[in-house]
């Protein structure tokens, strides 16, 4: 049996599926506003090592620095940012892994 390409119609791909309306244009995302880094921002913040409660911000309940695209820090900040946390855990202001 040969399919017949004229009789299929145009709204309807192989699997029988509609396309989606609410999506923007195949393979993009959709990606909400930039967060701006908040040192930047604020020239007053200072990054010190000394300091674990503004740091405890950038950690994950896991123990994990969090990454730039989801604290908004720009490249500078974030290097800045990671090397104090690593410090703080040196000297055992921060911990390293959660306790069980």
């Amino acid at each position: 049996m040969q399919r017949n390409i004229e009789n299929r119609t145009s709204d309807v791909d192989d699997f029988g599926r509609t396309p989606d309306l609410n999506a923007d244009a195949p393979g993009r995302r959709r990606t909400g506003r930039r967060r701006a880094c908040r040192y930047c921002a604020d020239r007053t913040l200072v990054i010190d090592y000394k300091d674990p409660q503004a740091l405890k911000y950038l950690i994950s309940e896991r123990g994990k620095i969090v990454p730039r695209r989801i604290s908004g820090n720009c490249a500078r900040h974030q290097r800045k940012v990671a090397l104090a946390i690593k410090r703080a855990r040196n000297i055992a202001l921060l911990p390293f892994t959660v306790t069980a």
